[in-house]
């Protein structure tokens, strides 16, 4: 068994000020017996221009997120996911990063590869590939006895990336987010549930919630889901705070095991007529 935490979060505009309310939280979490926490895509901060995020922003090494992960995970024995953060790379691009930490050590890091460049309704409009060079690798990483995929936000809308986890082994995906009010209104809960149910896998996903300084709305309803796509834990609103579910990964393989669609699954062509 895993005790997985979510910790939902409206990170604004300076990192100092988002380890300062972060680290409480955590805390909380693994006093309640979480082995497992993870927080929301850009968890250090949030900004609407490349320009602004580029002034508060470190590399890697000296990023204060990456270091209070780093030590608290040792101190706590616990694992900590980063759902992601801004880290400031060579080149004109960030890296819009997650980091993984088990007992204070760096377990794996994943960038995001899908870039949001949408147009929706009433002008809302983003070009994430204007800010951030995408990830060109996917990633499982074990923690704490069981393995994990790492996936971010509008990756979600992607399942080829989440099935290629789960038939390299994951019994656990996730998909930390930043998700729009407008399109996690449409599609969270569905989109969610689906990536547990068509892999017969858990789904953890951290989020963002709420109207943040830089001028952006958040959908919130961080949420965990079992491989039968049932709700095991959700904080059903905007509001910042934490969720905690145990994981049983043996009904990741009961699951699998009745619904055997990973192993079933054949290559084909496709004809157009």
């Amino acid at each position: 068994m895993l005790k997985a935490a979510i910790i939902q979060m409206r990170s604004g505009l300076v990192p100092s000020d988002t380890v300062a309310a972060l680290e409480p939280m955590i805390r909380d979490a693994a006093f309640k017996g979480a082995d497992y926490i993870q927080t929301p895509e850009m968890t250090g901060c949030v900004h609407a221009t490349s320009e602004e995020l580029r002034k508060v922003i470190s590399n890697q090494e000296d990023d204060l997120i990456n270091k209070m992960a780093q030590s608290l995970s040792a101190e706590l024995n616990v694992a900590i996911h980063i759902g992601s953060t801004a880290i400031d790379i060579d080149g004109d691009k960030v890296a819009n990063r997650a980091l993984v930490y088990e007992n204070g050590e760096l377990k794996a890091f994943y960038d995001k590869i899908h870039m949001f460049d949408v147009d929706l309704d009433n002008g809302e409009s983003w070009r994430e590939s204007n800010t951030y060079k995408p990830g060109e690798e996917a990633i499982t990483v074990g923690l704490k006895g069981h393995q994990f995929g790492l996936a971010i936000c509008y990756d979600v809308r992607f399942p080829h990336l989440f099935r290629d986890q789960a038939v390299a082994g994951a019994n656990i995906l996730t998909a930390p987010a930043a998700f729009t009010k407008q399109t996690g209104e449409a599609h969270w809960h569905i989109l969610q549930r689906a990536r547990a149910i068509e892999n017969g896998a858990f789904m953890i996903s951290a989020a963002q919630g709420g109207l943040h300084d830089d001028g952006r709305e958040t959908y919130g309803h961080s949420i965990i889901i079992d491989p039968w796509g049932k709700i095991l834990a959700e904080i059903n609103s905007e509001t910042p705070g934490v969720a905690i579910a145990d994981i049983d990964v043996e009904l990741s393989i009961a699951a699998r095991s009745k619904i055997p669609n990973l192993k079933n699954s054949r290559d084909y062509k496709l004809k157009s007529l």
